[in-house]
């Protein structure tokens, strides 16, 4: 299990650092064009939903501790934040940005539609990653065919009720630390998404976010329309 974390751990490294690298590649060559912001979401979006996948793999599949799984949900909350290059990453908090008018309608659903394009191109990459079988664990999950396990261990309404209350808590953070200096700020919403994890027990799908979770192989006991709500 040591080798398959710190092969998992590495992966997560290549991702961060290659998503990095093309970031600062697409913004300098886009730099005059207006487009630089939606690769960066493109790009960064990416990074989001391969990470989540590799980390979901670790936790539902792997079965690593929980105390493990939480300090790993708060070192990958601090990296995307200072790492997104002012990327949002999630369609809902698009929509907020264009509802306070910090950007235009249509600038919202482009950056929306990154990040579907975005998440399904992670959804067709991390398989190609976890077929090297770079450790025992990404070979044991080839071997069962990518299945995953269901991270809903509650009726539906309850888990969706669940989910809700999390996101708010973790937007509601975000939102009321906009003032903060960034680099204490993403300590502070890390904090508080490991926080609400560890409070809350009943599902461990709140560090995925929305686009991994619609886009992500259907687990057993798991179904789209379950995925969706």
């Amino acid at each position: 299990m040591t080798a398959d974390v710190a092969v998992s751990l590495s992966v997560l490294a290549g991702i961060v650092a290659l998503s990095d690298a093309t970031r600062r590649l697409l913004s300098r060559a886009l730099a005059d064009t207006g487009l630089s912001v939606y690769a960066v979401e493109l790009v960064s979006t990416f990074q989001l939903c391969c990470c989540t996948h590799e980390l979901k793999l670790l936790s539902e599949v792997g079965g690593i501790e929980p105390r493990l799984a939480l300090t790993f949900t708060y070192l990958a909350s601090v990296i995307h934040g200072l790492t997104f290059s002012g990327a949002i990453g999630n369609p809902s908090g698009a929509l907020e940005h264009a509802y306070h008018a910090k950007f235009s309608g249509g600038c919202a659903l482009r950056r929306i539609a990154c990040q579907f394009a975005a998440a399904a191109a992670a959804r067709a990459a991390v398989p190609v990653i976890w077929g090297i079988g770079l450790s025992g664990l990404h070979m044991r999950h080839k071997l069962l065919g990518y299945r995953c396990i269901s991270p809903i261990h509650a009726p539906l309404h309850k888990a969706a009720a669940v989910e809700l209350a999390c996101a708010f808590a973790v937007q509601t953070a975000i939102t009321h630390t906009r003032s903060v200096e960034e680099k204490y700020r993403v300590h502070m919403v890390a904090a508080v998404i490991a926080t609400v994890v560890y409070a809350v027990p009943l599902q461990w799908t709140l560090l995925p976010g929305v686009l991994p979770c619609l886009l992500a192989r259907p687990a057993a006991g798991y179904d789209e329309f379950s995925a969706a709500v």
